[in-house]
């Protein structure tokens, strides 16, 4: 895009008439309007299908639509009339459509036959299924298991995810990054520290039993908008929504629910955020600190008064462990430090602690404002740590909330997708399925961008997802994937990372999870499941997009069966010919998470697997909840030493969905026309001598030997803190260095980016 962006102050709230009007506008440009029936009635709902975008909670009693403006994006994305067919392919060179945007490319439509890329022609040309998989077999069986890569995009059922980590393992690695080490791989880490789960705690009814919400570091109006109905219902019952988040976002404002006529009619809202507080990029450590701070006094000032106490002393007695040290910390934490690290007032934190004490249940949500930082397990158990002080967790109402990106992303983990050896069941595995699994750990997806660049990778199978494009450092990348020998790609539409080629590539079309899949016993059940750990079963209604489609458990099946020498006790056909099949596998290897699994595809709202920490047993190494030390008061790698070192957000816009971009209108922003844009505070940008609606360059202030820098971004005044600015993912991974990620995790630190900013 080289048109110029245009911003304005957008004045409506999320949801109501600006909404319905985007579902219109969307529905009609992929000439999907034959879909909206089915949204009515089967979309997020018991014996429908269950949405591709977001993995938020689905209710046991629905609402009418129960999709929000982003899932019925993603579902007309999906079931588009437009189509990329060989003779597409025919007409155009890769080269050539590697200058076409993210948005033209899945623009162009649903893969229709597998493909292959031919270097002579530089084209992609068609290859027959068989050979497709015979060509791969053959490959993939010519190198060392550990040089191959099994990346897995959070988008792909239970089923196919549990046949997918078994295939790896039969090859013989455990390298199975996927989109979590991108996102919440840092609350799979933090949170079992803290609180022996890997996941969170609430479940959708606690927030109708809650007193108190607090959230950090999530844009609940683009990233989960159903969430909003929730929250709605919250404030309606006078709860305090209490917000830490860098930019004010509509969300978090105001909210004209889409499926009240009245509302709608009148275009009154509900106020969401009762208190907002715009903390620094990175400073949410400090903020959190500072509530901590401010409780231990209000505690204290009651103990002298004899008063009942604002912290939990029962549940920090019986349940926690380290909380002594944690209080030193707090204690000896000067306040000029916090408000210097936080970029927020005094007061402004002290109220903050006062909605707190005065909840009886809280929910802290949070999202990848908080994971996507240097520190960004620090920021989890610091959260944790809050909610710990008054014994907010393991109670109803009460609890740690997760907001997950993609729909089924926390469940592949749950089925195996995971790097971890220790994370799966090896044993029963190998039990059940006669193999010796591999015992070292696999590379998670910072590790294989890092064996790629040092050309340790030799193949890179992609369940899903657009790998090249999402990930930090994207040109050294590009550079250095076309080193690798194979590419298979499993995808429903055409991405970058199908054009950034390998020495052979092959794109091998799927099936959406909203179509009909029918197998040799009758059309198919899925799975996935949410944020809130609730499994739905999801049952395709549409035709498949061309009957050359395969779905993604033959796809794997028939790449298992070209490679693997064959196990009789690996059923490959047989699963494939009946999904539940798997499902019952996958109860032998998980039988705690699975209980009855084929009877229970149709629970409303989704069966949970057990928590403990809801019980509050904490299956933590010393048995307690346990009170973390952050390791500084900014989570960020910028140090703040200099003030023209900003740092930057790589953020979302509402017309998109991870790296799928669905249009040029970021409405609840008030940005239209280009995604190269930087939002800066104004005194920042007249500090640093920029022009509002100028060009300007931003270069990466990381001295490691690497020059990154990235010009041709519009500059434009936003309502931002000083020394923060924020831009577009996945336009800016170029400027974050592969490097920089969470401590712990190796979750790329995207939310803190240390940046100069010069005019262009």
């Amino acid at each position: 895009m080289t048109e110029r962006a245009h911003h304005e102050s957008y004045d409506q709230p999320v949801g109501g008439w600006g909404s319905a009007k985007s579902l219109l506008k969307h529905s009609t440009e992929q000439r999907a309007l034959h879909t909206v029936s089915a949204l009515l009635k089967d979309h997020n709902k018991t014996g429908g299908y269950m949405c591709t975008g977001c993995a938020w909670a689905k209710p046991a009693s629905p609402h009418t639509a129960e999709f929000c403006e982003n899932g019925a994006k993603a579902t007309f994305w999906d079931l588009t009339s437009n189509r990329t067919t060989p003779e597409f392919f025919s007409r155009r060179t890769v080269t050539e459509l590697l200058g076409w945007s993210d948005y033209d490319l899945e623009n162009a439509g649903r893969l229709t036959h597998p493909m292959r890329y031919d270097a002579v022609t530089d084209s992609y040309v068609a290859v027959d299924w068989d050979e497709a998989f015979r060509e791969i077999g053959e490959k993939l069986k010519s190198y060392p298991p550990e040089d191959v890569v099994f990346y897995a995009s959070g988008r792909a059922c239970l089923e196919a995810s549990y046949m997918y980590q078994l295939l790896a393992r039969l090859y013989g690695n455990n390298n199975l990054p996927d989109s979590s080490n991108m996102c919440h791989e840092t609350t799979s880490v933090a949170l079992p520290q803290s609180i022996g789960t890997p996941v969170g705690t609430v479940l959708l009814k606690d927030f109708e039993k809650t007193d108190c919400i607090f959230s950090f570091g999530q844009n609940v109006g683009t990233n989960a908008p159903r969430l909003l109905h929730s929250l709605q219902e919250a404030r309606e019952r006078d709860v305090p929504i209490v917000v830490f988040n860098p930019l004010r976002e509509k969300g978090w404002e105001e909210f004209v629910n889409p499926q009240r006529p009245v509302q709608m009619l009148k275009n009154s809202p509900t106020t969401i955020a009762t208190q907002y507080y715009q903390v620094r990029a990175g400073g949410d450590i400090a903020a959190m600190i500072g509530i901590a701070k401010a409780l231990l006094k209000m505690d204290d000032e009651a103990r002298e008064a004899g008063a009942a106490r604002v912290l939990d002393v029962g549940f920090l007695a019986d349940h926690t462990d380290g909380f002594e040290a944690f209080e030193t910390l707090v204690r000896t934490t000067s306040w000029d430090e916090i408000l210097i690290e936080s970029g927020l007032q005094h007061a402004a934190l002290e109220a903050a602690a006062l909605t707190f004490a005065r909840a009886e249940s809280v929910i802290a949500i949070y999202g990848m404002g908080l994971t996507q930082h240097r520190l960004g397990v620090d920021n989890i158990q610091t959260l944790v740590n809050l909610l710990l002080m008054r014994g907010q967790i393991g109670k109803p109402g009460a609890g740690i909330c997760p907001v997950r990106g993609h729909s089924n992303v926390q469940g592949q983990r749950t089925v195996g997708i995971a790097e971890k050896a220790e994370l799966v069941p090896l044993d029963r595995l190998a039990e059940q399925f006669g193999f010796d699994p591999p015992r070292k750990d696999g590379m998670n997806t910072v590790e294989a961008c890092e064996a790629i660049v040092e050309g340790r990778v030799r193949a890179f199978v992609g369940l899903g997802g657009n790998f090249v494009r999402a990930i930090p450092d994207r040109t050294l990348m590009e550079e250095k994937w076309r080193g690798v020998d194979l590419s298979v790609q499993v995808a429903t539409k055409l991405n970058r990372t199908h054009l950034v080629t390998a020495k052979t590539t092959y794109l091998l079309p799927t099936l959406v999870r909203s179509e009909i899949d029918q197998q040799e016993s009758g059309p198919q059940i899925v799975t996935i499941e949410d944020s809130t750990t609730c499994i739905h079963g999801s049952h395709g209604k549409f035709e498949p997009a061309a009957d050359t489609l395969l779905s993604e458990p033959r796809i794997i099946a028939e790449i298992a069966k070209a490679t693997l020498p064959p196990n009789p006790r690996v059923p490959w056909d047989s699963w494939v010919g009946d999904y539940a099949l798997v499902r019952d596998a996958i109860e032998k290897t998980f039988p705690d998470d699975f209980r009855d699994f084929n009877a229970r595809l149709d629970t409303p709202g989704g069966f949970p697997r057990p928590v403990p920490a809801r019980d509050r047993q904490w299956t933590t190494p010393n048995g307690k909840a346990n009170f973390k030390l952050p390791g500084a008061l900014s989570s960020s790698f910028d140090r703040g030493e200099d003030a023209d070192i900003l740092r930057l957000i790589t953020l979302r816009s509402n017309d998109q969905f991870n790296t799928t971009i669905y249009g040029y209108v970021d409405r609840l922003r008030g940005l239209s026309g280009s995604r190269m844009i930087i939002m800066m505070n104004r005194d920042d940008r007249v500090r640093l001598g920029l022009t509002e609606g100028g060009m300007a360059r931003i270069e990466t202030a990381v001295d490691d030997g690497r020059h990154r820098s990235m010009g041709g971004f519009q500059v434009i005044d936003y309502e931002i803190p000083p020394g923060t600015c924020a831009s577009y993912y996945p336009e800016c991974n170029a400027l974050i260095p592969l490097s920089h990620h969470d401590e712990q995790s190796k979750t790329p630190a995207a939310k803190s980016v240390p940046v100069r900013i010069h005019p262009d």
